[in-house]
């Protein structure tokens, strides 16, 4: 695996490696001694011109884990505020003998100029461009989804017949477009439920289904429930008439969570809005994975910077 920018161009072999490597990954962090050497001289370069607390710090412990060397890049306070271009950037980075770089930048497509530019020899993983996509928390879901519903028997399954139903802001979530293109290659039915004013135009190109009701939702079973963040910050618009409005009509309170069918699981990609999209009935209850979710982070992300860089020098793109 030379690179991961994305999962729509992501096959279902690939993604079933990543899980299964992870799989590994997640048995190693139960041990006394966690750390391995796997990743002994490497470094890996957590490159975010976008704040961002939980990615930064799972790949950083992901990458530790490893063994790697770990450089922490942030815009502000650097180069960039002054007007350092990315090539710029990038080109510091080849210059100190990065590995690997871990970017999440404000502009979609930023990941893949960078990896396709010339401008480095690094692996690239994207964390996060614009409103494009987030393919390690679309890996990460995956994950989660198919722990808890397989447990010990999950390793090499995938999603085939599984039920996701993804509530909320669709029109600014990268997390939403990188889960309904990996959920699909792995065999999950895909329903995503927001307001019309939060449903992409290209909507219609995607391997989903789209309701404007979430009790509808409900009332039509789902194994998997993911709430999404409302993107207040990414919003210059009045898409719904007001917070309180939008919680009555697409929150999860605890009356929707009672209405849910036995054994259905509540995900947030997170930092979560209480009491906007998800009540503190629902994040705190046994149907929440979010705690998993953060978990299965650091050894999904182990295994994608894995087979970034513990393989030969002959990779192929992903």
């Amino acid at each position: 695996m030379r690179h991961l920018l994305d999962t729509k161009t992501l096959s279902r072999e690939d993604a079933l490696r990543i899980l299964d490597v992870a799989e590994d990954m997640a048995d190693t962090q139960r041990r006394e001694i966690k750390k391995l050497p796997t990743l002994r001289g490497k470094t890996v370069v957590n490159l975010f011109f976008e704040d961002s607390t939980r990615t930064r710090i799972s790949f950083e412990a992901a990458a530790k884990r490893l063994s790697a060397d770990v450089i922490n890049f942030s815009a502000k306070g650097s180069s960039v505020s002054k007007g350092e271009s990315l090539q710029d950037t990038a080109q510091t980075l080849q210059a100190m003998g990065a590995d690997a770089v871990v970017i999440r930048h404000g502009a979609s497509g930023a990941p893949r100029t960078l990896a396709t530019s010339g401008w480095i020899t690094a692996g690239v993983v994207n964390a996060g461009d614009g409103t494009h996509e987030h393919p390690t928390q679309a890996l990460l879901d995956a994950y989660t989804i198919r722990k808890r519903t397989f447990g010990d028997d999950s390793r090499g399954r995938d999603l085939a017949g599984l039920r996701v139903t993804i509530v909320g802001d669709i029109l600014h979530s990268r997390v939403a477009r990188s889960n309904v293109w990996l959920l699909d290659a792995l065999g999950a039915h895909v329903t995503l439920v927001a307001p019309p004013t939060l449903v992409p135009q290209d909507v219609s190109a995607w391997p989903a289904r789209v309701l404007y009701d979430l009790d509808e939702a409900i009332t039509e079973g789902c194994d998997a429930l993911m709430m999404l963040r409302i993107q207040l910050e990414r919003m210059n618009a009045a898409y719904f008439p007001t917070e309180r409005e939008y919680s009555r009509r697409w929150g999860l309170d605890a009356t929707r969570l009672a209405a849910l069918e036995p054994g259905s699981m509540v995900m947030h990609p997170g930092p979560m809005n209480r009491g906007l999209e998800i009540s503190a009935d629902a994040a705190d209850s046994p149907r929440s994975t979010v705690l998993d979710q953060v978990t299965n982070g650091v050894s999904v992300r182990m295994a994608v910077l894995y087979l970034l860089l513990a393989g030969t020098d002959e990779r192929e793109d992903v």
